[in-house]
Order: C-alpha cells, then structure tokens, then sequence
C-alpha cells in the first residue's frame, strides 16, 4: 500500500473505482448528463399531459379536464393551469366546457411520448418486473432514457420476444 492509501484509507476504494469507471466523469459530460436531466424535468410533465390527453381521444373518443384530473390525481384547477399552458405552446386547443383536442404538434408529441413510455414499459416486463411496478417505473423513466438507450431496449425486446 502506498503512503497515500495508508493516510487515506478510501483511497484505495476510490482509485479501484475509477478503474471501473464509477468515479467522477470528465467535467464536460457531468455537466451534459445534468442538463440532459434538468431539460427532461421541465418537459415530463407536459409530455405526461399530452400523452395522457391523446389516450383519453383514442381511448374514450374524447379528453375531458374531470377525466385528467381523475386519472392524474391531482385536481381541475391544476388542469386548468396546465391546460393553459398546453394552449399556449400551441399543443392544445380547448372551449370552456368541451373536449380538449390535440393540435398536429400535440398529436406528434402524444406520438412519440406513447411510443417512449410502451418500450420502457415493455422493457421493464422482459426483464420480469411486475406490471404494476413496471408501469410506476415506466411512468417516469420514459423521460429520462437516451434515443440510443430506447434503440438497444428495444432490441432486447425484440430479442426476449423471439425465444
């Protein structure tokens, strides 16, 4: 043991880390994988609305905000704020007492959102985790996986499916 790892004890621990690449990564990439999260919180919860808005439409024929709410667990007033917002970005259309519709880049976003959501969720079930929790899981997991990391589930899927 060197003199440092003598008046270090962790020293030892943290130097067989990094060997297996769990220390700290290169400044650059820490900062690009907490942006990546920090940019994936500010739009979860409009991709979880407007994923949620396009299942009711497919679903039930229609999205209403007593519906979101309901299944959202949160209450109308909240859906209202979100609606709003959902309006302004041009993802939503909405009249006061109707159904709400998905714009084209609603629909899209619905799309790809759903689409996200059904490979983590089927992922999560390959790997034999139960529905309930592979659907909890999902649920927020959706959100923060890479194109690249969605591609090589999907893979395993596919592969899972074929024995």
């Amino acid at each position: 043991m060197s003199d440092n790892e003598q008046s270090h004890p962790n020293a030892a621990a943290s130097m067989s880390n990094s060997n297996c690449g769990d220390a700290l990564p290169p400044v650059g990439q820490h900062t690009r994988q907490y942006e990546t999260v920090r940019n994936a919180h500010e739009t979860e919860l409009i991709e979880d609305y407007v994923e949620l808005i396009g299942d009711l439409i497919r679903h039930r024929g229609e999205a209403r905000a007593a519906d979101i709410a309901n299944r959202m667990g949160v209450s109308q007033a909240t859906v209202s704020k979100m609606i709003r917002r959902l309006n302004e970005l041009g993802l939503v259309t909405s009249r006061p007492y109707r159904s709400l519709f998905l714009t084209e880049e609603g629909q899209k976003m619905a799309e790809i959102s759903r689409k996200r959501h059904d490979i983590v969720l089927h992922f999560l079930r390959a790997l034999g985790v139960n529905d309930t929790t592979a659907r909890i899981d999902a649920e927020g997991m959706e959100h923060h996986v890479s194109d690249e990391t969605l591609t090589i589930m999907q893979g395993f899927i596919d592969q899972h499916a074929k024995r």
